[in-house]
Parts: C-alpha cells; structure tokens; sequence
C-alpha cells in the first residue's frame, strides 16, 4: 500500500528554517477548521481540537481502508489568531482572543468523505464540538514564515522578526498570525517544540 508523506512534498510550507525568515507563497489548500474565542487552556479551544483530530483520523483510515487505498501522515494541526482590537492580542488578553484552529486535507479528500467522517464520528463519539467542524479551502498568498524552538511564551521575538522581515523587504502586514505546531507537546520538553510562525503580507 502506498504511503504518502505530505509533510515531506509540502517541506517548504511546512518544515523552514529556524535560523532565518523566507517568503513563501502559500497555494490554496483544503482545511478542516473550526472557529472560537480564548484562551488555549479553555474547554472551547480544547473540544475544537478533539474534533479535528477525530475528524482528520476517520478521513485517514476510511481513506486506507476503502476503494482508494492510500495511507498517510494525519498534518499537523495549525492556527489563526487575532482580536477585534489587536491591542488585546499583542498584550496577551487572552479572553479577548479569536482563533481559527485547522488540519490540512490532501487532496484525496472530499467533501462527501467529509461528511462521512463528521457522521461516523458523531455516531461513536459524544463530541460537544462536532458540528461546528468545517471544510473549507484557503489561501494566504504571500507570507513570511520562519520556525520558533521553543515554548509558545518566548515567540514573541521570532514574530518581531517575521514582522521585521516583512517591513524590510517593503511590505504590510495583512491577514492573521498563523501557527503550525509541528511537536506534540504532551511528548516533548517546552525548549524542544516546534511552531511554525507565519504572516501573510502584501
């Protein structure tokens, strides 16, 4: 059975550099997502996540399984932040935090498989996040991004440096913060994870 490594095709969306900033130009790609307010450590954001990956999961294994007969590695779960005033988000208000939390779908996926999943999911699990998953497409056009080692509460001077990077080369900043958390961080040491820091720019 063939085994596809998205991550490996799709290294320079998501395996950069920690040691500098690159522009990259993010192509429009399928996304399960689901929306909300506040702060990672809420019920909230942690049933949204639950969904995805129970989601992502079902996809992965209905894929391997059925008619198509491909296996590959579940992508790794990503976010886009903001707050209506942008101040709230800069000072770490977190209460006043909006996210979008979201998996990568290859190609293989469909809609119709989609809602497949959502259906088997819901039938086997009692998710309170269930049916506020989405499948969306989305694209950020040109970004910077770069890779920050280490725990989620020292990213703050990787992102000036995305934000320098962007200033620099004569652009604006535009869209949401996004991050891509490649370490699963109920396995690793905080000085060893690994997020992804992208902004998109114009």
């Amino acid at each position: 059975m063939p085994k596809i490594d998205y991550k490996k095709q799709l290294k320079e969306f998501y395996r950069p550099s920690a040691k500098k900033v690159v522009e990259v130009n993010i192509p429009k790609m399928n996304f399960l997502m689901v929306g909300g307010h506040g702060a990672p450590e809420t019920t909230e954001y942690k049933e949204a996540i639950e969904a995805l990956y129970s989601v992502s999961y079902t996809l992965k294994f209905m894929i391997k399984k059925g008619d198509i007969g491909i296996d590959y590695g579940v992508l790794p779960l990503e976010g886009l932040w903001w707050a209506d005033d942008m101040s709230d988000f800069i000072n770490d208000n977190k209460s006043k935090w909006i996210w979008t939390m979201m998996i990568m779908q290859p190609e293989l996926v469909t809609k119709n498989l989609v809602q497949a999943a959502i259906s088997q999911v819901r039938d086997k699990k009692n998710l309170p996040a269930i049916d506020k998953v989405k499948f969306e497409q989305f694209q950020e056009g040109k970004c910077a991004q770069t890779l920050h080692v280490g725990p989620f509460s020292e990213e703050g001077p990787t992102v000036e440096r995305v934000h320098s990077f962007i200033a620099e080369t004569g652009n604006e900043l535009i869209g949401k913060h996004h991050e891509i958390y490649l370490t699963d961080i109920r396995r690793a040491a905080p000085e060893n994870w690994k997020t992804v820091i992208r902004q998109p720019m114009s």
